[in-house]
């Protein structure tokens, strides 16, 4: 399928721009809208006293919501953190389900105004779909990243939807990741 790098880069441009960006009626938004709304939601974050992002994500998934909780907190000083503590995550698999692993550290530290990034390649993981419906119980946004199939469970859910229309684990984890850091580096270059 990739026969050299430059075939394998131009699929990748090709299906980042296919991006699709949807609201919670899954109704279409403009791309350069969605970003200038994740901003706005950054500044009103960062200059809260209580407010916070949450990064969730399994397998590669995790370590971008690690790497970019991160980056949102170091770089663009907005409070971040990612819910992959390895014992939380055991603890609460064992006494609950893998299914709630993230729901219930979001029913216990996720407050109204709280934004919930919640990445997933299938966007049908159960415990990323619990998440979300939990946030949403609490008033938390949501900004929601998946692929493969367009009629994945995660894509409904958010406040804003980021599709990848690819069924490559590569492609959609590096957008993913790619789409979460032209939100802080569009973020960054506005202050």
């Amino acid at each position: 399928m990739f026969k050299n790098y430059n075939n394998y880069i131009s699929t990748m441009k090709k299906i980042a721009d296919d991006l699709v960006v949807t609201d919670n009626n899954n109704s279409e938004i403009n791309k350069d809208n969605a970003f200038k709304k994740w901003c706005d939601l950054l500044e009103e974050i960062k200059h809260s006293q209580r407010r916070k992002i949450v990064f969730i994500g399994n397998g590669g998934s995790a370590g971008i919501a690690s790497h970019c909780a991160t980056d949102y907190s170091k770089n663009g000083q907005v409070r971040s953190l990612a819910l992959n503590d390895a014992s939380t995550l055991t603890c609460l698999s064992n006494d609950f389900s893998y299914d709630e692993v993230f729901s219930k550290q979001i029913e216990y530290h996720g407050f109204k105004n709280d934004l919930l990034i919640a990445i997933s390649s299938s966007g049908n993981s159960q415990n990323i779909l619990n998440a979300v419906n939990m946030a949403k119980s609490r008033k938390m946004l949501t900004i929601t990243l998946s692929g493969f199939n367009r009629g994945n469970s995660l894509k409904k859910l958010g406040d804003m939807n980021f599709f990848i229309n690819s069924m490559e684990y590569g492609f959609v984890e590096i957008l993913h990741l790619t789409l979460i850091h032209t939100a802080l580096d569009l973020f960054i270059e506005k202050q």
